[in-house]
């Protein structure tokens, strides 16, 4: 049960429409940062940027992003999404190597700042160090390609949640929609059931009662095509209902109804509580033995309790009016619409059958 008012759909807006454009502004605004890191920590009362250091710094950079950008769009869904790891592997360390080398070789291009040159003369660095400077590359590269593993999965598994989450959603919607078309013409066969039964013994009546069906089946039809009702409307429905099927009770049938609410704006589910009203009067009431029908509802902002009581006069097996469907469509409607928000019990006491539903939120 809801309280406020349905949600109206709304356009999203632009960022949230465009997942690709937010994710691409992110991207760049991130590495756009990287770039200029260098130039905005170099501190004010220094009279020149040291480009040479800068251009080193850009050109690691520029590797980084080539590593990242490589997994990210194309090795990642090329050989890790389609599980072929050994050639994933592979290609990386490739792509490493070549790297390494390009990056070295354009350090090399470089020109050494001239407070370096000016500086003392430090031998040429010796192989053990450019194993250690190499091993640190592979680290930086290797680091880059998990981050970009991290955040790739990290999106396709958002994506499929989305996917499966809408999937679900239109199954659910699919299912109502089936349920519902069910329910209406089980509704329509017992009423007009009803009111033939009502032309043999006053005609008048019966033209009565079609003008009441009228007014049920406008709200069947249109108002209850709504995913969601105010109680209000619903629990008159059921007393109009119920005022129908009063006409063509025998004399020795007895009907007592309490049908009230103190929060008629409160919204739920439509048409859930014909079912067990429509079993009450077909399976509650002989043509020729004393049956009654005691039907309670009562609604606050809260909860809504519908309580029924009637004689048991089960239908023999060659009926086929459809009510076997009723029960088992109102089950699956609020397993659907109210999971674990609901008790429904059903079943007979004794020489009488009690049908209990409590709606809470």
């Amino acid at each position: 049960m809801k309280t406020s008012e349905p949600l109206q759909h709304k356009p999203a807006p632009a960022l949230t429409r465009h997942p690709r454009q937010l994710g691409g502004l992110i991207h760049c605004i991130v590495w756009g940062l990287l770039f200029c890191f260098p130039l905005l920590s170099s501190g004010r009362n220094q009279e020149s940027i040291a480009w040479g250091d800068y251009l080193r710094f850009v050109t690691i950079l520029l590797g980084i992003i080539l590593v990242f950008y490589a997994n990210y769009f194309y090795l990642i869904r090329r050989f890790l999404f389609t599980r072929q790891t050994k050639w994933y592997l592979l290609s990386n360390l490739l792509l490493f190597m070549a790297l390494t080398i390009a990056v070295y070789c354009i350090m090399e291009q470089i020109p050494v700042p001239e407070r370096e040159m000016r500086g003392p003369r430090h031998d040429e660095p010796s192989p053990k160090l450019h194993a250690m400077f190499i091993l640190f590359d592979f680290i930086k590269y290797l680091f880059t390609a998990a981050l970009s593993v991290a955040l790739k999965m990290t999106g396709s598994w958002y994506k499929m949640e989305t996917e499966r989450t809408e999937l679900e959603k239109s199954r659910t919607e699919a299912e109502l929609q089936n349920l519902k078309s069910q329910l209406n013409p089980h509704f329509l066969f017992n009423t007009l059931n009803n009111i033939y039964s009502l032309i043999a013994i006053s005609p008048e009546q019966a033209q009565d009662a079609v003008h009441d069906l009228s007014r049920l089946l406008r709200y069947v039809l249109y108002e209850s095509s709504e995913s969601y009702v105010t109680v209000g409307k619903d629990l008159d429905f059921l007393h109009n209902y119920v005022e129908l099927m009063r006409i063509r009770l025998p004399k020795h049938a007895g009907l007592q109804t309490e049908i009230q609410t103190t929060s008629p704006g409160t919204l739920i589910a439509p048409l859930l509580f014909i079912t067990l009203v429509e079993n009450a009067f077909k399976h509650g009431v002989s043509n020729n033995k004393p049956s009654f029908i005691q039907i309670g509802i009562t609604a606050d902002s809260k909860e809504i309790v519908c309580h029924i009581r009637n004689s048991c006069f089960p239908k023999d097996d060659t009926d086929k009016s459809g009510s076997g469907i009723g029960l088992a469509n109102l089950r699956k409607r609020l397993n659907l619409l109210y999971p674990g928000k609901y008790r429904f019990e059903y079943g007979p006491e004794g020489t009488d059958y009690v049908c209990k539903l409590e709606l809470t939120f």
